[in-house]
């Protein structure tokens, strides 16, 4: 889903970087207030498997690109402002490093890759906690769900972009069918790792995962 530079032209790049700009400031602010040490230190961890989790690229449709994005798990186990912070930076490494989205588009790709994953599929993952029953099996289902809706809710977000600026030579619709047909597929393989990971980490250090922390401890010891 990387955007490159070029594809949706300036002003809509401007705005985007200065939207993506201030919600991290903002991220960083509301963290500040409550980040744990254990916290923190897992943000480098989740960081450090989102990196690794998105290195893998599947092609969409002129020169943009489909991959795992990890913004759920990252909000699920960190919450939604650090979660976001954490897939941020790997963007920002990513396109500096690596060329992996362009520099100009880097507002872009932080909205699309972080922000949405990480605060709407979180939202996702709320309501989905409210109708299922506060148990392991609860978490891990409202988890598979919110990480399902959350990649097409990105691949969305790029479709909104490309139809206010976009500079490719396909339609708009005919993005919208590559972007959201492809990212549904995406999704279902961002479910599946996503759970087993959170499912992982409830196994062993259940504490950790800050989306879990009203669960009482011995629901998370069951797989109910």
């Amino acid at each position: 889903m990387h955007i490159p530079d070029g594809f949706i032209d300036g002003p809509t790049s401007v705005a985007a970087g200065v939207i993506a700009a201030g919600g991290i400031a903002v991220s960083l602010k509301k963290a500040g207030e409550d980040a744990l040490e254990s916290r923190a230190a897992m943000t480098g961890l989740v960081a450090a498997f989102v990196f690794a989790a998105q290195m893998l690229n599947f092609p969409v449709v002129s020169g943009t690109s489909g991959h795992l994005m990890g913004g759920v798990l990252a909000a699920v186990l960190v919450g939604p402002w650090l979660g976001s912070l954490a897939v941020s930076m790997v963007l920002v490494v990513q396109a500096l490093m690596f060329a992996d989205g362009g520099i100009s588009a880097l507002g872009l790709n932080i909205i699309n890759i972080a922000f949405i994953p990480a605060f709407c599929g979180y939202g996702l993952f709320l309501l989905a906690r409210k109708a299922l029953p506060a148990t392991r099996s609860g978490v891990l289902s409202a988890t598979a769900v919110a990480s399902l809706l959350s990649v097409v809710l990105a691949a969305i977000g790029f479709v909104l972009q490309y139809a206010i600026g976009g500079n490719g030579a396909v339609s708009v619709a005919g993005a919208a069918s590559a972007m959201v047909g492809v990212h549904v597929l995406i999704g279902i393989g961002e479910a599946v790792i996503t759970t087993l990971t959170i499912g992982a980490v409830l196994a062993t250090r259940p504490d950790l995962v800050y989306g879990a922390s009203d669960v009482p401890r011995a629901q998370l010891a069951v797989a109910a």
